[in-house]
């Protein structure tokens, strides 16, 4: 299972450089044609976009990753052992009957998740219609007058999530069986799909001398669903029928006979969950909203689109792969864990297999050995994050002003898009180590956790909100301003999760702490000095030619490249660790 996770998240890490290195590409052709309003009415639409798919989709995906595998490696495997552990003397009848009972049981659970995946297309067309409805409503007039097609923009957004939606259940599918080559060819063509239309219609628009606004962005949202859409129905029709049909076999467990009842459970508490951190997701665009004009928007996107690219080509795919192994590793493919099964027991749901094997893994003391695997595991990768943002902490805020007038053009860093990504620098290991803490708490929490975070994310959501009105409407620190709330807010949800995380170890007889993964004093050292020299050597304010801003960079990499040498000797013994369990050789 876990060279399976590795491989997988290989793939994903290529297939999001791929794509950010396209989307890359494409963006540095479409500064060209933008000004900083219509990229802030452009991240406006993206933003009601994006939220019609994670209400529609994002608590369905967490629970049916809860769900666990199927179909998958591991039920051969526990049919292989049963066989050598059970009675020598039984007959192929007897076995032929298990073979058919579990294969009866597997094909139950699929369409379970192909039925679950038809709910996101069902749930996002009156939720589009709902964020529709309002987002046009508090349009501000001016705006409404300046940007040409924009309502014509939004209804074609609209139609691009609905046809991202369509895509779940073949997503799904693929997803659980771990067919993860799939998604990334679905999303690689997708990417690129979308990019060539953005950019022709742009391109056709300047050279045509026809303002079509926001709508090259609609366009090509539409071609990235589209593409997406096509590819994932292509690769989910080999591993079977992808249509939603009632559930006959183990029926009492389902609702309706169509959705398993506890994944379905869990992914309603997971949806007011998900309200509260929707807020806390997209809060920075909504105040902003309130609080600043267009043009600062448009600022904060530019800083917030290079900054986050780190935190989108590694550490989203680490997240998303991570949720999904610790949730097999500790779950062992059950929804239902703990408390929640004896309330599934009583609701009705046929919980005898994972009682029993529940009851057998203790015997054998497996949930210990399961246990100390995701502790270090969890250890290892937060201080591989930790020790990956020391340059970036290091080296970044000097340089990130240099780097944007290089390849966004001088007049972006004069708008205050430079200070805005030198302060965002500091906001990336924050953003990093926060996804992957809750990864961890998505794939491990019951439903009592799940509904706890929540009220506390609602008062972090305050805590957030009130530095947000003080950075941006009392000190007027612009874009800058809310790159520091949302550092707030991300402090606050990191602490959360970390207490969160070593009282659920310490519950179940295990041992876990955040200091395992902090670096060692030479790294810490290492950086510290790295960070002063190249703040006292590098000049990033009023630098606008290339060749002076090449000469800047050229330092940076002067005190970057001992600094990383240095870095990887302090911490070489970790370092050889890590490379000895991906090997296979530790």
């Amino acid at each position: 299972m876990a060279a399976s996770v590795l491989q997988g998240t290989s793939l994903l890490i290529a297939l999001q450089f791929l794509s950010r290195a396209i989307t890359f590409i494409a963006n540095q052709l479409l500064l060209r044609f933008l000004t900083a309003q219509l990229l802030g009415v452009a991240t406006h639409l993206e933003v009601y976009y994006l939220s019609v798919l994670f209400f529609a989709r994002e608590s369905l995906r967490v629970a049916i990753q809860r769900q666990g595998a199927v179909g998958g490696d591991d039920d051969g495997k526990k049919d292989g052992k049963a066989n050598k552990s059970g009675n020598a003397q039984g007959t192929s009848k007897q076995d032929d009957e298990k073979k058919a009972e579990k294969s009866t049981s597997n094909a139950a659970a699929t369409q379970a998740i192909i039925n679950l995946g038809y709910l996101a297309p069902l749930l996002g067309a009156p939720i589009a219609l709902l964020l529709g409805t309002a987002y046009t409503r508090n349009l501000a007039p001016t705006t409404l007058a300046t940007t040409p097609y924009l309502r014509t923009s939004l209804h074609i957004y609209a139609l691009a999530a609905l046809l991202e939606l369509l895509s779940e259940p073949a997503f799904v599918l693929t997803q659980s069986r771990l067919q993860l080559a799939a998604r990334a060819r679905a999303e690689g063509l997708a990417t690129l799909a979308k990019c060539a239309v953005t950019l022709a219609a742009a391109v056709w628009s300047a050279r045509a001398g026809v303002p079509l606004g926001a709508l090259p962005f609609a366009l090509g949202q539409t071609a990235f669903g589209v593409v997406l859409l096509g590819v994932y129905v292509y690769a989910a029709g080999s591993l079977g029928v992808v249509l939603p049909r009632r559930i006959v076999a183990g029926g009492k467990g389902y609702v309706l006979g169509w959705f398993y009842a506890p994944t379905l459970k869990l992914a309603a508490t997971m949806w007011g969950q998900g309200l509260v951190k929707y807020f806390l997701t997209q809060g920075d665009s909504l105040l902003m909203g309130v609080l600043v004009g267009v043009d600062v928007q448009g600022v904060y996107a530019l800083a917030n689109n290079y900054g986050s690219l780190v935190a989108r080509l590694v550490f989203q795919p680490v997240e998303e792969s991570s949720r999904n192994y610790f949730s097999r590793l500790l779950s062992a493919g059950d929804v239902v864990d703990g408390e929640d099964a004896t309330k599934a027991s009583s609701n009705n749901v046929d919980t005898t297999t994972t009682t029993t094997e529940k009851t057998d893994n203790k015997d054998t003391k497996q949930p210990n050995a399961a246990l100390t695997t995701a502790s270090s595991t969890l250890t290892r990768l937060l201080r591989i994050y930790t020790l990956l943002t020391l340059p970036l902490l290091a080296l970044g805020p000097p340089a990130a002003p240099l780097l944007l007038t290089l390849v966004a053009g001088p007049h972006w860093t004069a708008a205050g898009a430079g200070a805005a990504l030198a302060a965002y620098i500091y906001y990336i290991p924050l953003l990093a180590l926060n996804g992957l803490l809750e990864a961890f708490v998505a794939s491990v929490a019951a439903e009592r956790d799940v509904v706890a975070q929540s009220a506390w994310m609602a008062g972090f959501f305050a805590a957030f909100a009130g530095c947000a009105w003080v950075s941006l409407g009392v000190w007027g620190m612009g874009a800058t301003g809310i790159v520091v709330a949302n550092g707030v807010n991300m402090v606050l949800r990191i602490v959360w999760a970390v207490v969160f995380s070593k009282s659920w170890f310490a519950e179940r007889g295990g041992q876990w702490s955040v200091r395992g993964a902090l670096p060692g004093p030479g790294a810490v050292a290492a950086a510290a000095v790295a960070a002063q020299v190249v703040r006292s050597v590098v000049v990033s304010e009023a630098v606008v030619g290339v060749r002076d801003v090449l000469w800047e960079l050229g330092k940076v990499a002067g005190v970057g490249v001992p600094f990383v040498v240095v870095l990887a000797f302090t911490e070489r013994q970790f370092l050889i660790e890590c490379y000895r369990t991906v090997t296979g050789r530790g």
